[in-house]
């Protein structure tokens, strides 16, 4: 498993910038190129790789134009050809859930699902709608990186202890010299973003010699519920990372007021370009209205988020060897109407961070990760199985009298529901009311819980659910 790692330029030539700037730029018009021509079907989904790309134009002399080295070129057709290639594989991931929602055949599923495989999904009409119209291409909004392949640069310490990377530049044999801020060399293939007036050298190193990676995992199988105030809650009850939600909720509320000021001040340049004063429209844009600090502020905050959701997925680890999670990558639209405010926090509601923390700790230190079915896992009760009423962070259970803390029953229920033979991860959330009814109105009626597995049965038998958290 790989880590992306980050230097920074310091003290950077302006000179040396502008140069910088102006390869990415002839380099971005490369990757528009292979998007606009290879972005389709007749690019990736043909089979199409980036080195036949790279013959192509050899042959045919389309790299003459773009003014840039040879091996700068061919890395960046490689590199859009992945991106495009990522971008074809996300589709189907959506592909495939719609293909598990349109039909219960195992037949039919099983058809579509390698037609999509084999990329023939053109030849059905319900395939190639749904590719259409998750596959977002033809379109390359980078112009801001340059890709260096690893045996193109080279790095030096001067006499003052500090690390310089030299990378190609525009002419051949005349190479970049890059300051940075680290004392450590970066290895691999670099990509270089060019933000905020200096230069981030992105590489990858294994992940096996991070620090974290050497700690082991719990030997217990635990349960997990995001939450907003916290990152995580665990079926033990214990919270972790509960800074979380204070540092997005003050980070929204400092956007909010910020947004507002810089807003009457684009108002008031605006004013003043219609009545041709042009003079103070541009002393407003210049020393008002710039990106580079709030560029850096927010690269600050993600930081500061993925640090504490990453230090929260390490403490789970901590005692787990299986962590049992909901499917983050999962899309939920829910029903009621939420205020302009709290819609504004919920959209820094930072799932994917999360997602990306557990797999990425859990395959590091040894511990299995699984996904459920997380539907009405906030709605119903652990104890009993019925469905209740939430409000705020209590759950209202009717039939066992009981307020339960939400967060913890929720991540009880995801434990549960990691060995629920009847509730898979892609079964439709109507199915699943409809199990948790019929079990509840079985268990009412005293009648024995008919399940679809005699092992799970026999498993219940021998494990009843118990559980003492209660507040």
């Amino acid at each position: 498993m790989k880590a992306t790692r980050i230097a920074y330029s310091t003290a950077l030539n302006v000179g040396k910038h502008v140069a910088l700037v102006e390869q990415a730029r002839r380099l971005g018009r490369v990757r528009s190129e292979v998007w606009q021509r290879y972005g389709s079907v007749g690019g990736v989904g043909s089979g199409l790789t980036d080195r036949q790309v790279r013959d192509r134009w050899l042959a045919d002399g389309t790299h003459v134009r773009f003014g840039v080295l040879a091996n700068a070129w061919k890395e960046t057709v490689r590199d859009a050809m992945a991106d495009i290639a990522a971008n074809l594989a996300a589709a189907k991931v959506e592909v495939r859930r719609a293909i598990t929602r349109r039909t219960n055949d195992p037949a039919e599923r099983k058809r579509m699902f390698t037609a999509l495989a084999v990329d023939r999904w053109a030849e059905d009409p319900f395939l190639d709608r749904q590719m259409r119209k998750h596959w977002k291409r033809g379109r390359n909004r980078t112009h801001d990186q340059i890709v260096v392949r690893a045996d193109k640069y080279n790095t030096v310490v001067d006499g003052r202890g500090r690390l310089w990377l030299a990378v190609p530049g525009l002419q051949r044999r005349r190479m970049v010299r890059i300051p940075l801020s680290t004392t450590v060399a970066p290895a691999g293939t670099l990509r270089l973003i060019l933000r905020g007036g200096r230069v981030e050298v992105h590489y990858q190193i294994d992940a096996s010699q991070l620090r974290s990676s050497q700690r082991p995992c719990g030997g217990r199988t635990v349960g997990v519920d995001k939450g907003y105030t916290e990152a995580l809650t665990d079926s033990d009850g214990a919270r972790h990372g509960c800074g979380l939600g204070e540092l997005l909720s003050s980070e929204s509320d400092r956007l909010k007021e910020r947004n507002r000021r810089r807003a009457k001040l684009r108002s008031i340049a605006n004013n003043a370009a219609r009545h041709g004063d042009h003079a103070k429209e541009h002393r407003i844009a210049a020393n008002n209205l710039g990106t580079v600090k709030r560029d850096r502020q927010a690269a600050r905050h993600r930081a500061r988020v993925r640090t504490e959701i990453f230090t929260a997925v390490h403490r789970v680890v901590d005692k787990a060897a299986t962590v049992v999670a909901e499917d983050l990558t999962n899309r939920f639209a829910g029903r009621t109407t939420l205020g302009r405010n709290v819609n504004r926090r919920l959209a820094a509601w930072t799932k994917g961070v999360t997602a990306e923390a557990l797999a990425s700790v859990s395959e590091r230190r040894g511990s299995a990760l699984v996904h459920v079915n997380a539907a009405y896992t906030s709605q119903t009760c652990h104890r009993c199985g019925a469905l209740g009423r939430r409000g705020g962070d209590r759950f209202h259970c009717t039939p066992c009298g009981v307020v339960w803390q939400a967060d913890v029953n929720a991540a009880i229920n995801i434990r549960q529901r990691a060995g629920d033979p009847d509730i898979a991860l892609h079964t439709p959330h109507q199915r699943v009311k409809q199990i948790l009814q019929d079990r509840t109105d079985r268990h009412r009626t005293r009648l024995p819980v008919q399940d679809s597995s005699p092992a799970a049965a026999e498993r219940r038998a021998n494990h009843p659910n118990r559980s003492a958290m209660s507040k």
